[in-house]
């Protein structure tokens, strides 16, 4: 006989009622089940669903492009920092002189340096002392290159005056225990140190001289290889001939442009003897001495200025601070601060800007003192006067003729002249610049 579940209390069989009790009961869980329960919702609630995570909110990109600049802005200005520091230890480095001749310029004024290459051969050992004699073989000191750099501030620009350096005159300010005689070339006046020569240069053309640096033969090589050398066109094959001996070292095989290094550029820069070869086995003398060479080392300043500025390299820049700091001695009241603000003005300059002037001479004999140059008037003073933008401060010790006599400049000429127009009414051409020809070499 079949048993029938009688229906709960309360409960009327077939009701939704009794129905859901019978579906929820077949329907249960059983005790392993883990499932939680649903929460119960009190009547007019809705149900709460699960928590929602908590969010930063988003940072907005004006707010990151602000900070990345901030950090890229600092890391700049300490990058930069220890450069500037390194850079003035670096010229902190450099051996410093007292002058005692040296004129201080105005703040902001017009300024002149002088610039000297010495021929000194102390310290000079192995190849250096081979190319160009030991200390015991060439004594003493010349100043074998004279230039001035005239600065303007104002106007952010400079010129290059050269004077050469067998130019006769009367000496300053040298010691009787040198044994020089005082009518003597102007080069004999740095054997006695910079002060006499600048005190010569002072009295004898007007141009006051503020700070002096002095390079010797290796400070001149050093200088060309830190900037990986120089790069030059020559016309010929050319070469340094004095009755068959090579003073300089001067050996330049063909023609075109090729690069030169520091030992070679110093050799262009000194050869007083230079030749050229026209044709094969045809060579031939500039026949210009000291005046080409002038020429040729203006030359080669242009290039290193030029090659320089082109490279900002940080190892080329270290090396050019190596090279200078052991072969260069300056003023002492140049300071490095002052170096860094006229490297940092003058950063764009570059070599083919350069006004270069020369003083206008003529090739002498003078007895004793042998060949010399003789300042030629009123040219040099026309020099003088574009050179420095303004007359030349008065001549204390004008400069000397072949017979020891001074060179003045005439009364009617002491203000600089105008090329006269020729008939045709065009300028008179201006006469060539004394040891300039299709023989030099030029940049490339």
């Amino acid at each position: 006989m079949d048993m029938v579940r009688p229906p709960r209390r309360g409960s009327v069989a077939g009701s939704p009622r009794s129905a859901t009790v019978v579906g929820s009961w077949s329907s249960a869980p059983t005790a392993t089940s883990t499932t939680p329960a649903p929460p119960r919702v009190p009547p007019g609630q809705a149900p709460e669903g699960p928590a929602a995570p908590t969010r930063k909110p988003k940072r907005r990109p004006r707010e990151r492009i602000l900070r990345w600049a901030i950090v890229v802005v600092a890391l700049v200005l300490v990058i930069v920092g220890s450069a500037y520091g390194y850079i003035r230890y670096r010229l902190g480095q450099i051996p410093s002189k007292h002058c005692a001749t040296c004129v201080a310029a105005a703040s902001g004024a017009p300024y002149n340096v002088l610039l000297v290459g010495s021929d000194t051969r102390a310290g000079d050992t192995g190849q250096a002392a081979k190319s160009f004699g030991s200390a015991s073989v060439v004594t003493g000191q010349r100043s074998d290159t004279i230039k001035i750099i005239h600065i303007e501030p104002a106007t952010g620009t400079a010129r290059l005056l050269s004077i050469p350096r067998d130019t006769f005159v009367r000496l300053s300010d040298m010691p009787a225990s040198s044994g020089l005689s005082t009518d003597n070339k102007i080069n004999t006046a740095f054997n006695a140190g910079p002060d006499p020569l600048i005190r010569t240069i002072e009295n004898t053309f007007g141009i006051p001289i503020s700070h002096f640096v002095i390079f010797d033969f290796n400070g001149v090589i050093d200088l060309v290889n830190s900037v990986g050398g120089i790069k030059l066109n020559f016309p010929y094959p050319v070469r340094d001939n004095d009755n068959g001996n090579n003073n300089s070292g001067l050996v330049i095989t063909h023609a075109g442009c090729q690069s030169l290094q520091g030992n070679m550029a110093l050799a262009l820069s000194r050869s007083r003897y230079y030749q050229y070869e026209v044709r094969p086995g045809y060579w031939q003398y500039d026949g210009s001495g000291d005046l080409g060479r002038i020429q040729r080392q203006n030359t080669v300043i242009e290039a290193v200025l030029n090659t320089a500025r082109n490279s900002y390299n940080p190892l080329k820049i270290n090396a050019f601070l190596g090279s200078i700091v052991h072969d260069v001695t300056k003023d002492d009241a140049m300071s490095s601060t002052a170096i860094l603000s006229l490297a940092q003005q003058y950063h764009a300059f570059s070599g083919s800007q350069l006004q270069t002037f020369t003083l206008p001479t003529l090739g002498a004999y003078a007895g004793a003192s042998g060949d010399v140059e003789v300042v030629q008037q009123p040219a040099a003073q026309q020099v003088l006067t574009q050179f420095l933008g303004t007359s030349p401060d008065s001549v204390v010790t004008p400069p000397l003729n072949a017979y020891g006599g001074p060179v003045t400049v005439p009364a009617a000429t002491t203000t600089p002249t105008t090329s006269a127009p020729s008939h045709s009414g065009t300028p008179a051409p201006s006469p060539p610049v004394p040891g300039t020809g299709p023989f030099n070499p030029t940049p490339c």
